[in-house]
């Protein structure tokens, strides 16, 4: 046979070899991804892991340099989840009704705490970053809206915060008013503010191994530490099967010794909550700062399933030890398993906040830029009491705040724990009322029956205002409250249009809620009509997060197309 011969029959012989190998590689690759399992392999079976993983993983690994929203919109192929077709997870939401309106002549008093949480809105990021609509009760509108930062002035002599309000009819029925109650809690600089006595509660169970959880929360809390003086001190007790310390408090200085105790941390286990949290405020307590701030940062996904677990069990032991003037701070992470309920009545109960951490950005937000509001609480126990006229007033209702509600008789009563502001820490509430004379077909709830309390009015018969606003709250470290006051006049309301941008983005994220939640109060709003308020809102933004707010309305739109 001739050489070219041969050479024509071995170029046939290896091309035929890789025409082969590629088949089967296809084959192969076929099979596997038929095969797939819905779950992480690392996963316990009654954990069942996210279906995006590996997604999350993409974004965490590109988040250096990038804006909070570091994704990109769903590309059309993408699944477009709709309100009945939501993924099914062992995630766990309490359940929430929206407030309904009450009349002002038979009901004028609305009490409820403050709540400066803000796990809700980036939970609710995540999941339309995702490409699903959020569960209806993920969505808390008071901590989406509390999510952002507003314009308000600084408190001026003593006060811990300064008390502002204003009208301006409401964009979702023109009809009706809508009342913005803005609190803003003084800013402290960092080198002003308290030492901080921290202990890191870390949970490393076997549900914290997926890269958006405890991967993410060594990365997140190292952000932390690097901000931290030589006069802050940093203890780490994690749990798993059972509790222990890992780095007993050392001070804030000495930061390659404290990052180098969280680069040690693995996942694997079950999960001691209420053993981990009991030894965390044992530490807490050794290491005790008489002038300083007192903290522990608990970190998991909430799904403590080894020794004290059942929500009662974990409320009465965290009521236990806040008597000890330790605060509490609640950081979510993860999806899938996420114990959200049991979370935020953790951080309620303990004196404490609730943020989740869904990617670095939001670390930086919570733990660094927001540094002073999320670990120094200004002012405690904070509550708000409203009385309507009902000479101005035909019916009221409350947005959001569902589960942080008082009776009227709690307003006064200073054994009733309340909210804690952090400094710095804006809060916004907003009320929507009907005045007098304007006919609607909405129902009225039914009147409680009334109580001494409930009839405690100070508004005169025949007086111009609105509304009166009361204030009830206690310095971090005293038992005893202080009481503030304010009126709104009836003669102060104003165009939508021509409000401020703070009751406009306000309102623009408060009407975004009520059409996650579907709410029969959301009037003729739809997410366009949100993305038209909240783009006349944006304002100077030095931080993007209203430009992001933006970008996830208009994502929700393309989710409802399905």
């Amino acid at each position: 046979m001739s050489d070219s011969a041969q050479s024509i029959y071995r170029f046939i012989a290896y091309t035929s070899c890789v025409i082969l190998l590629g088949s089967l590689a296809a084959c192969n690759s076929g099979t596997n991804k038929s095969s797939a399992p819905t779950s992480a392999p690392n996963q316990t079976a009654n954990k069942p892991a996210p279906s995006v993983a590996n997604s999350q993983v993409g974004k965490l690994e590109g988040l250096t340099g990038s804006v909070m929203d570091s994704s990109t919109p769903p590309e059309p192929q993408a699944k477009r989840a709709s309100q009945s077709e939501e993924v099914a997870t062992s995630e766990s939401y309490k359940s929430i009704t929206d407030h309904q309106f009450y009349t002002a002549d038979r009901q004028p008093l609305s009490t409820f705490s403050i709540d400066v949480d803000t796990a809700s809105y980036s939970n609710v990021r995540r999941f339309i970053n995702e490409g699903q609509l959020p569960p209806k009760d993920a969505v808390r509108i008071a901590e989406m809206v509390n999510y952002f930062p507003y314009d308000y002035p600084q408190p001026t002599g003593d006060k811990p915060f300064s008390i502002n309000t204003e009208i301006a009819t409401a964009p979702w029925n023109p009809q009706h008013k809508l009342v913005q109650i803005g609190l803003q809690g003084k800013k402290i600089r960092m080198e002003k503010l308290p030492p901080n006595n921290l202990v890191f509660l870390l949970d490393v169970s076997g549900s914290m191994n997926d890269p958006n959880k405890l991967p993410l929360l060594k990365a997140s809390l190292k952000l932390l530490v690097n901000e931290l003086r030589p006069i802050d001190r940093v203890a780490i007790v994690v749990y798993a099967g059972s509790a222990g310390l890992v780095l007993p408090s050392t001070p804030g200085n000495q930061q390659d010794k404290i990052i180098a105790a969280l680069d040690k941390l693995e996942a694997g286990g079950s999960t001691a909550g209420g053993e981990g949290i009991i030894q965390a405020y044992q530490v807490a307590r050794e290491n005790f700062l008489k002038a300083g701030n007192n903290r522990v940062i608990l970190a998991t996904d909430g799904d403590f399933n080894v020794g004290v677990s059942s929500d009662d069990g974990l409320v009465k032991l965290i009521e236990k030890e806040r008597k000890s003037n330790i605060f509490l701070t609640v950081l979510g992470l993860g999806m899938g398993n996420l114990k959200d309920a049991k979370m935020e009545q953790l951080a309620d109960k303990g004196n404490g906040n609730y943020a989740y951490i869904d990617n670095l950005m939001e670390a930086k937000k919570v733990l660094v830029k927001e540094f002073g509001s999320t670990l120094l609480t200004i002012a405690k126990d904070v509550k708000i009491q409203v009385e309507f006229n009902p000479k101005q007033v035909q019916a009221y209702r409350l947005i959001g705040y569902e589960n942080r509600v008082l009776a009227n008789k709690d307003f006064k009563d200073d054994q009733k724990d309340a909210g804690e502001l952090g400094a710095g820490h804006a809060v916004t509430a907003l009320y929507e009322v009907i005045p007098i004379g304007v006919k609607t077909n909405l129902k009225f709830a039914t009147p409680n029956a009334q109580t001494a309390a409930d009839k405690e009015t100070q508004i005169a018969v025949n007086s111009n205002e609105l509304m009166q606003v009361r204030l009830r709250y206690k310095a971090p470290k005293s038992d005893t409250s202080q009481l503030l006051t304010g009126k709104i006049d009836n003669t102060v309301s104003k165009s939508i249009s021509t409000a401020s941008n703070n009751l406009k983005f306000a309102a623009a994220v408060a009407e975004y809620g009520m059409n996650l939640r579907n709410s029969p109060y959301k009037g003729s709003s739809d997410f366009g009509s949100v993305l038209e308020l909240a783009s006349q809102a944006k304002g100077a933004d030095l931080d993007g997060y209203r430009a992001e707010f933006i970008r996830l309305v208009e994502k929700s739109k393309f989710l409802t197309r399905s």
